[in-house]
């Protein structure tokens, strides 16, 4: 099994206003998909908070590439890695949704409805959290997806550089110096290490390791031995395979259903009824292929279309022959049509 790509979505015609009405309520999606304003466990506010379209409330501000914003949706596939390219579940979400929030409910949602056993997953870099990493791993799926660029976000050392003892729980810098536990952040899930700051200081590499005065830091999460796993997959013809395949299985689907299905653009509004209008497109889409696969069948004789063309064209010669006086056959005085061969009756 697939998963996930995801499409950017726009309604029809959107203004932001002021955000002055009761957000209508949906109890057919989990909170954590809804519209931000709508999750009780906001702590922050966010333009979604005070500013509503008037014409679709649940779509929310999305940055666009070439920078700006509009009001849009998500649209998730997970899609069968079979050659059929099966849609297997679609979700439509608020622009303002990560992408890798309603991964791990998509996934288990298809393996419960439809009773199968994938064995592994495949997606892109906003899939590849800790959270659904370690759900994927613990129910036995190997988790294929590509991991953040850790190494490049600063300009100093990467995390690459440094070496972890197990048995003594530190690391070791690019100059055998330790770096040991310095506090546990419980909510982040994490162990901050960090070095000595008078070693740190001192040391002749410290322009390309850190900036700090306090000593390098480095954090390990506490599913660190996830990552691990993880990493160790990007080295095998499985994984490689996997990934090159992915941009047959899932992106020419999105490609389709944008340039011949409509969804380029929603035609209704809501979140409700986008979803059920990308569940419509979908269950198209995968017509198609059952019908590629089978074919059309036998199909009936069209007897209704032959006999309206047979009556059609009966009146159509009749009225010729009456123009032309075919059947018009003098009898004394009197004309008369016959519905017999014509015959001398003088």
């Amino acid at each position: 099994m697939k998963t996930l790509s995801t499409s950017s979505r726009k309604p029809q015609q959107t203004v932001l206003t002021r955000h002055v009405e009761k957000p209508l309520q949906h109890k057919s999606l989990p909170a954590q998909y809804l519209p931000h304003s709508q999750s009780p466990s906001a702590k922050h506010l966010r333009t979604a908070d005070f500013k509503v379209s008037t014409t679709d409330p649940d779509a929310t501000p999305m940055r666009l590439k070439n920078g700006g914003t509009h009001l849009g949706y998500h649209v998730h596939y997970v899609v069968d890695g079979g050659k059929a390219r099966v849609i297997l579940q679609v979700l439509v979400t608020p622009s303002e949704v990560m992408d890798n929030q309603p991964m791990r409910d998509l996934i288990f949602r298809t393996r419960f409805r439809w009773e199968l056993r994938p064995r592994h997953v495949t997606g892109d870099t906003k899939y590849g959290t800790i959270e659904n990493i370690k759900a994927l791993e613990d129910a036995g799926i190997r988790a294929y997806v590509p991991l953040p660029d850790w190494e490049h976000m600063t300009p100093f050392f990467g995390p690459s550089k440094f070496t972890y003892d197990g048995a003594r729980n530190v690391y070791l810098c690019p100059q055998g110096q330790l770096l040991r536990p310095f506090r546990m952040e419980q909510k982040a899930e994490k162990v901050e290490y960090r070095a000595d700051a008078t070693t740190c200081n001192a040391c002749p590499l410290k322009a390309q390791c850190t900036s700090s005065q306090q000593g390098r830091q480095l954090h390990r999460s506490f599913h660190a031995s996830y990552l691990e796993r993880v990493k160790a997959y990007h080295q095998t013809p499985a994984y490689q395979k996997a990934m090159n395949k992915r941009k047959v299985w899932v992106e020419p689907l999105f490609a389709e259903a944008k340039d011949w299905h409509g969804l380029r653009r929603f035609r209704l509004r809501l979140l409700w009824r986008v979803n059920i209008e990308a569940l419509r497109i979908a269950a198209g889409q995968n017509r198609k292929r059952l019908l590629k696969k089978r074919g059309w069948g036998r199909r009936p004789f069209p007897t209704e279309a032959i006999s309206a063309s047979f009556w059609g064209l009966l009146r159509d010669m009749l009225v010729l022959m009456l123009e032309k006086g075919w059947f018009l056959v003098s009898i004394g005085s009197v004309s008369s049509i016959l519905r017999t061969p014509c015959v001398s009756l003088c």
